[in-house]
């Protein structure tokens, strides 16, 4: 089972967020999820990719895998287990961030998400996330 993950740049109360996705993402382990994909910007991401890199201690099966927007940027990549880039090679520069967001949906059993505002990119990919019937565990 693959899980993505979208939420806001800024995180509100990031302890309570945090206790919540060690809860879920260890929920969906049980339930069998082995792949998770990341997007690697702001605040929900890195808290995100952080429980999945605890969580991998005690279940070594899982991977976490950073989704690429770009390829000529430099990522820390060192926390994650692989990096992927999608065939994004003919999509314009300034759509390329909602199109990774959108192939990580497309990829995805489950879209875990922190979305508190209607508006901005999470918000965006949220939406698509529901037009796309994909399961959608969110933050309340």
């Amino acid at each position: 089972m693959t899980v993505t993950f979208c939420g806001h740049r800024e995180v509100h109360e990031p302890e309570k967020v945090k206790g919540w996705l060690e809860e879920v993402v260890d929920r969906l382990i049980h339930e069998g999820a082995d792949t998770f994909y990341l997007g690697g910007y702001g605040q929900f991401d890195a808290m995100a990719a952080a429980v999945v890199r605890e969580k991998k201690e005690r279940y070594p099966q899982i991977r976490s895998v950073l989704v690429l927007p770009y390829l000529d940027r430099n990522y820390d990549a060192s926390a994650y287990d692989e990096t992927l880039y999608p065939p994004f090679e003919n999509v314009p520069r300034r759509y390329a961030i909602s199109r990774r967001n959108e192939y990580m949906v497309d990829q995805a059993d489950v879209v875990v998400a922190y979305v508190i505002y209607s508006f901005g990119g999470a918000s965006k990919t949220f939406r698509y996330s529901e037009r796309k019937h994909k399961r959608i565990l969110r933050y309340h």
